[in-house]
C-alpha cells in the first residue's frame, strides 16, 4: 500500500510505499526514510512527517532568505548547523532536527537567546501575546534563563508605517517577512529593513508611505508584535475572542476570512488559508472594512405615518403595511436587489418577484448595464458553474484584460496574476486607456484604447501577435463589468475567444453579482440560467416552487434603468392625463383609469441599492419620489429608506449564514458570526411578507433556499446565442471636449467602507488624468487644477499627466471629491468638456 503525506505545496512518500516516482529524492529525517519532490526544502520535508522545526522568517509563500537562523538543523557530513528553510533535500541526505540532534537543539536555543537580548518581554500588554510564535518558541526551543544583563534597546513608539499599520520597532526580530511580502507578493517595495546590527529596523521612504491595498497582510504574517492594526491595537486579547470562518462580502474574489468577535462586536478579520482561492492573503478592504456591521444600524422596522414621517413599528404592523401595499400594486411591482446579497437571499428575491408579486421586473445590477450584457450573461455565464479558476490563471501562458483593472476590482486575481508573472510563466496584456500602476506591476503590455473603441481594438487583435499568443492552450480573456456600457465590446470579446480558443471569464465587482445572476435575480432568466420564455424551464421552476406554470410571468421584465425610466415616464403621463381631466380618478386607486400607464410600476421592493452606484443617481432619486409605494429591506439608513413607506431591517452578512458565488463560479459558504436581535435575513423577511399576503412561499430560511437552489441546478437546455452588437463610433469632438474614461478605486466612498477612518485615509487621492499634449493645450502642469464639466455640473481636481490618448480624460468614479455619476451624470465613453482652473468652462 502506498502511504503519502502532503501539504498544499509538497507530497512525501514514506519508505516501503513502493517505487519512488521520477522527480523524487529520498532522504532521512530523524531516522525516517522519506521521498519528496526534488527541490523540497528540508523544513517542508520535516513538516510532512509532523516535525515542527521552529522558524520566524520562513513562510511557504515567500522566497527563502534564512534571516532568523531559528530553523538550524544538523546534516550528516556538514561541520555546522544549516538553515532548514533555505536548504533543499538531496538524494541520500541524512537530517537531524532538534528532536534527535543535540547540535541542532543547542543552536536553536542560542539563536533564541540572541533574539531575546533586545526583544522586550512585555507579553501581557503586547497585541501578539497569546498567539505569538516568539512567545511559544521561547518556551519550546529556548533556554529557561537569559545570560544578558545589559540594557535593551528602545525606540519611540509606535511609528505609523501607514494610517492603519503601526510599528513597535523594539519588538522586530528582522525576519523580513513584511518587506518580502511587499516586494514579492504585492510588488510594492514601500518598506525595507534599514541600518544594521542592533539598530536595524523597518522603515519607509519619506515620500512613499506604505499606502498599499495589501498592507494588512504584514500584520498577520509578522511573527512578533512589531506590526499591529490601528483599529485592533489594545482592544482585546486573542484568548478572549471567538473565531468563525467567513467569506469576504466586498468583491467577487471570494476570499476566505477568519472573523474574530467578542461580546457581539467584531474585533478583527484575518485572511484564512484557502490554497485554491486567496491562499493566505486578502486585501485591506476585506480585512478592515467591517465597522458598517455595528455602527448606524437599523434595528427595528419603520412605517411612514399619515404626516409623512417614518416612525418605529412592530414587525407585525410593518409586515401588514408592506403586504397591503404590494398587494395593491396588482402585479405592477418591481424588485431591485443590488449586487451585495448572498446567493440564497438573491434567490429568495427572484422567487418572491415571480411567485408573490407576479412580475419579471427584477434586476441585481445597481450599476451601468445594457441589453448586450443581459444577452451575454444569459448565453455565457448564468448557471454554467465553475469556469476559469485561479489555478487556470496561474498556469495560463497569456491573459488578456479587457475593461478590467484587477488590483482595483478583484485584488486576489491581481495577486495570482502577479505570482505567475514573477515566476516568468505568464504574459499579461490589457486593453485600457492607460497603463495603471497595477498593470505595471504585472508587466502588462498596453493596448491603448479610447473608451468606446474596445470592440475595434479586440477585433484587431485576432490576426496579430496577441491573437496568436491567445491561441496557446490555457490562455484566458478576463472581461470586467465595465464593458456593459461600452457597446459591442462584450460581443467582440466573445468573438475573440471563439476565434482563438481562449477561455473567457466575466469578473463582476461585487461579491453577490454572480450568485444573483445564477439565482435568477435578473429579468428574463429564472434560477440556474433558465430562459423565462422556455416552456421546459418554466415547468421545472414552477414544479420546484409548487405553483401553476401559468402563474409565472410570461413577459420578459425590465432592467434597472428601464424600471426607473418607466416610473418617470408613467408619472409624466399620469400628470399630463390629470392636467387634461382633473376629475379622472387617481391611477393608484384605479390602475385602468389612465390608458397610457399600462404595465406602470406601482410599487418597488429595494434591497441594498446605493443610488450613487447607478448609471445616473438623479433620475433614481426622482423615481423614488414618484413611485406610489416602496418597501426597503436594508441594514442602514440610506437615500432609499428616506423615501420608503416601509423599512424592514435585515441582517448584515456577518449576522447570517449564506454563500457567495465568486467570479470562478465557485460557491463559497459561510455561517453567521453575530446574532443581532431585531433583524432577520432577507429570505425570512420575504417569506413573512408572502405569508401575510396569503401566498405560499416557503420558510425562506437559508437551508430551505439552499436546498431549492441545489435541486434546480444549472440549466442544461438550449441557450440563445448572445447577439452581436455594433460598437458606437465616437464622432469628431468639438474643441475642449474629450471622451471620459473612469472606473472605481478599490477604496472609495462606497457604503460598506463607512465607519473605517484608518482605511479611508489610505484611499488613493483622486486626480484628473490627461495626456501631455492635452495638458499642454490647457497650459496645465502636474498638480494644477482642471475642471471636467457636463450639463449636470462639474468636478475640479489636480491634474496628473499620464500616457493617455489625447482625446481622453480619466477620473475615478466614486471617490471623495469625484462622485462622477451624481455630479456629472455620465459614464465611460461619454463626451465631457475640460478646462484649466477651478471654474467650469
Amino acid at each position: 500500500m502506498t502511504v503519502t503525506a502532503s501539504t498544499s505545496t509538497s507530497t512525501a512518500i514514506l519508505a516501503g510505499s513502493g517505487d519512488v516516482p521520477e522527480g523524487f529524492v529520498t532522504c532521512t529525517v530523524d531516522g525516517v526514510v522519506v521521498s519528496v519532490p526534488k527541490g523540497t526544502l528540508i523544513i517542508r520535508a520535516a513538516e510532512l512527517l509532523g516535525v515542527a522545526v521552529p522558524r520566524f522568517c520562513d513562510h511557504p509563500l515567500l522566497d527563502p532568505v534564512a534571516n532568523c537562523r531559528m530553523c538550524l538543523i544538523e546534516i550528516d557530513g556538514m561541520p555546522k548547523p544549516q538553515p532548514s528553510c533555505a536548504t533543499p533535500v538531496a538524494e541520500g541526505m541524512v537530517v537531524r532536527t532538534q528532536l534527535t540532534s543535540a547540535m541542532a537543539d543547542a543552536a536553536q536555543q542560542g539563536v533564541m537567546e540572541f533574539l531575546l537580548i533586545n526583544h522586550p518581554l512585555d507579553c501581557p500588554i503586547c497585541d501578539k501575546g497569546g498567539e505569538c510564535p516568539l512567545q511559544n518558541q521561547s518556551m519550546s526551543n529556548g533556554r529557561a534563563q537569559s545570560r544578558f544583563s545589559g540594557v535593551k534597546r528602545t525606540f519611540p513608539k509606535p511609528i505609523n508605517v501607514s494610517a492603519q499599520i503601526l510599528l513597535d520597532r523594539e519588538r522586530c526580530v528582522s525576519c523580513a517577512r513584511c518587506t518580502r511580502f511587499a516586494d514579492e507578493i504585492a510588488g510594492e517595495p514601500f518598506i525595507a529593513l534599514m541600518d544594521r546590527g542592533s539598530k536595524q529596523q523597518v522603515g519607509t521612504a519619506d515620500d512613499q508611505p506604505f499606502d498599499s491595498y495589501f498592507s494588512g497582510n504584514t500584520i498577520q504574517i509578522c511573527p512578533v508584535g512589531a506590526l499591529t492594526s490601528a483599529r485592533y491595537r489594545f482592544r482585546s486579547r486573542p484568548f478572549d475572542l471567538v473565531s468563525v470562518p467567513t467569506v469576504c462580502e466586498h468583491c467577487a474574489s471570494g476570499c476566505g476570512l477568519r472573523t474574530d468577535f467578542r461580546r457581539s462586536s467584531i474585533m478583527r478579520r484575518l485572511a484564512w488559508d484557502e490554497p485554491e482561492v486567496n491562499e493566505e492573503w486578502n486585501c485591506d478592504k476585506g480585512r478592515f472594512a467591517f465597522p458598517y456591521v455595528g455602527e448606524g444600524r437599523l434595528t427595528h422596522p419603520l412605517v411612514r405615518d399619515e404626516d409623512g414621517e417614518l416612525r418605529p413599528a412592530s414587525w407585525p404592523e410593518a409586515l401588514d403595511v408592506a403586504a397591503r401595499g404590494l398587494a395593491a400594486a396588482h402585479g405592477r411591482a418591481a424588485v431591485l436587489t443590488g449586487g451585495r446579497l448572498t446567493r440564497e437571499d438573491a434567490y429568495a428575491y427572484a422567487k418572491f418577484a415571480r411567485v408573490v408579486l407576479a412580475t419579471d421586473d427584477i434586476d441585481f445590477r445597481a450599476r451601468p448595464h445594457s441589453a448586450e450584457e443581459s444577452a451575454f450573461l444569459a448565453a455565457r455565464v448564468a448557471g454554467t458553474g465553475r469556469g476559469v479558476t485561479y489555478a487556470d490563471l496561474e498556469k495560463a501562458p497569456t491573459v488578456l484584460l479587457v475593461g478590467f483593472e484587477p488590483e482595483e476590482e478583484s485584488p486576489i486575481i491581481f495577486l495570482r496574476l502577479r505570482k505567475a508573472v514573477r515566476r516568468g510563466s505568464l504574459a499579461v496584456h490589457t486593453v485600457a486607456p492607460y497603463r495603471t500602476e497595477g498593470s505595471a506591476r504585472l508587466s502588462a503590455s498596453l493596448i491603448h484604447t479610447t473608451p468606446g473603441g474596445e470592440a475595434a481594438a479586440l477585433d484587431a487583435l485576432t490576426g496579430g501577435d496577441i491573437g496568436a499568443a491567445l491561441r496557446a492552450p490555457g490562455s484566458v480573456i478576463l472581461v470586467g463589468e465595465r464593458l456593459a456600457s461600452i457597446a459591442g465590446s462584450l460581443s467582440a470579446a466573445a468573438r475573440l475567444a471563439e476565434s482563438t480558443g481562449a477561455s473567457l471569464a466575466w469578473v463582476p465587482r461585487r461579491a453577490g453579482e454572480r450568485g444573483a445572476l445564477d439565482s435568477g435575480a435578473i429579468a428574463g432568466l429564472l434560477p440556474g440560467g433558465r430562459p423565462l420564455i422556455d416552456a421546459a424551464a418554466r415547468i421545472e421552476v414552477a414544479t420546484m416552487w409548487g405553483v401553476d406554470v401559468a402563474t409565472l410571468p410570461s413577459l420578459v421584465g425590465r432592467s434597472t434603468d428601464d424600471i426607473i425610466r418607466a416610473i418617470l415616464d408613467d408619472q409624466d403621463r399620469v400628470d399630463a392625463a390629470h392636467a387634461d381631466n382633473s376629475d379622472r380618478p387617481d391611477v393608484d386607486s384605479d390602475p385602468g383609469a389612465v390608458e397610457p400607464v399600462e404595465r406602470a410600476i406601482a410599487a418597488l421592493v429595494v434591497a441594498g441599492v446605493d443610488p450613487d452606484d447607478l448609471t445616473d443617481p438623479v433620475p433614481f432619486r426622482y423615481a423614488l419620489e414618484a413611485v406610489p409605494f416602496i418597501v426597503s429591506l436594508e441594514t442602514r439608513h440610506t437615500k432609499v429608506t428616506a423615501q420608503a413607506d416601509v423599512v424592514l431591517p435585515v441582517a448584515a452578512v456577518a449576522e447570517k449564514a449564506g454563500s457567495f458565488t465568486d467570479w470562478e463560479g465557485r460557491v463559497r459558504s459561510f455561517n453567521a458570526v453575530l446574532h443581532e436581535v431585531g433583524v432577520q435575513p432577507d429570505g425570512r423577511v420575504l417569506a413573512m411578507i408572502a405569508d401575510q399576503m396569503d401566498v405560499s412561499f416557503g420558510r425562506g430560511d437559508v437551508v430551505s433556499l439552499r436546498n431549492e437552489i441545489s435541486a434546480l441546478g444549472g440549466w442544461t437546455g438550449a441557450r440563445s446565442p448572445a447577439p452581436g452588437t455594433t460598437a458606437d463610433q465616437v464622432s469628431s469632438l468639438d474643441p475642449g471636449h474629450v471622451v471620459l474614461a473612469t472606473w472605481r478605486h478599490l477604496l472609495d466612498a462606497g457604503t460598506l467602507q463607512e465607519g473605517e477612518p484608518y482605511l479611508a485615509s489610505t484611499a488613493r487621492t483622486p486626480v484628473i488624468r490627461l495626456s501631455a499634449t492635452r495638458a499642454a493645450a490647457l497650459q496645465a502642469n502636474d498638480g494644477d487644477e482642471v475642471t471636467v464639466t457636463t450639463h449636470r455640473g462639474s468636478i475640479t481636481l489636480p491634474v496628473e499627466i499620464t500616457d493617455l490618448p489625447d482625446d481622453v480624460v480619466w477620473l475615478p468614479t466614486n471617490s471623495v471629491g469625484s462622485r462622477l455619476r451624481f455630479a456629472l451624470g455620465v459614464d465611460a465613453g461619454d463626451v465631457v468638456l475640460i478646462a484649466r482652473g477651478g471654474d467650469p468652462a
